[in-house]
């Protein structure tokens, strides 16, 4: 895979492992997992993000409950079809898993100002962005970033804003080109349907802390290297 695309996406997670892992897909005779990452927040909460996984990085026992683990990988997406109707499922992607199996490495880890949560992204904003303000004045953003991955692939990767961040991206065109930094993060809420019953499902999506706008000039020299890269494959 050509290293432009991992500057892309990339993330860091530090948390801990809840639930059990359930088998997801197998390609070319490498089974894949999925397990919940329960990642704090300052205010005592949690985040639980969905970790998609190979067989080949995880050792015995690593994934059982309560253990703390530090996950590297991308945010990704895919769609899935589901009551005739796509959905987009969000979920990490881990290119490298390792335990912390003692308080000696999690020090070490925090003296190399490891961030518990930190994902960064550069990508294209594929939809209008809607800003709007709570009862209480708060400012917010809802973003949605096509992220270019290898082998003409995208993901699709719901953000928000806030505050002066989302007043400023009221104003940002469709394929406008950003680098956001910001935490994954995991939200529930009530689906109402038409028969008036109601559903608590979980979103996932980026908490922006910052975002930069990249010029055109700075996307096209992007380009050309990647074309460039892609015709030297």
């Amino acid at each position: 895979m050509d290293t432009n695309y991992l500057e892309n996406n990339y993330l860091t997670l530090v948390g801990k492992v809840t639930g059990e892992k359930k088998f997801s897909h197998e390609i070319y005779g490498e089974r894949f997992y999925i397990f919940n990452l329960s990642i704090p927040r300052l205010s005592g909460n949690a985040d639980i993000i969905p970790i998609t996984v190979s067989e080949r990085l995880i050792t015995e026992n690593m994934l059982e409950e309560g253990k703390k683990l530090l996950v590297k990988g991308q945010f990704r997406s895919y769609n899935s079809y589901e009551n005739k109707k796509n959905k987009l499922i969000l979920t990490v992607f881990a290119k490298d898993l390792k335990e912390l199996e003692n308080k000696e490495e999690e020090n070490e880890i925090a003296k190399k100002d490891t961030i518990t949560n930190e994902v960064v992204l550069i990508g294209y904003i594929c939809k209008k962005p809607i800003y709007r303000q709570t009862p209480f004045g708060r400012e917010i953003a809802d973003l949605l970033l096509a992220v270019i991955r290898a082998y003409n692939k995208s993901d699709y990767i719901p953000s928000i804003a806030w505050g002066r961040n989302a007043r400023f991206c009221q104003n940002l065109e469709v394929g406008t080109r950003v680098k956001v930094i910001g935490r994954v993060q995991s939200r529930t809420y009530e689906k109402k349907f038409e028969d008036g019953t109601q559903e608590t499902r979980v979103a996932y999506e980026v908490s922006i802390g910052s975002l930069e706008v990249i010029e055109e000039n700075e996307t096209e020299k992007h380009e050309e290297e990647v074309t460039n890269n892609q015709e030297a494959v």
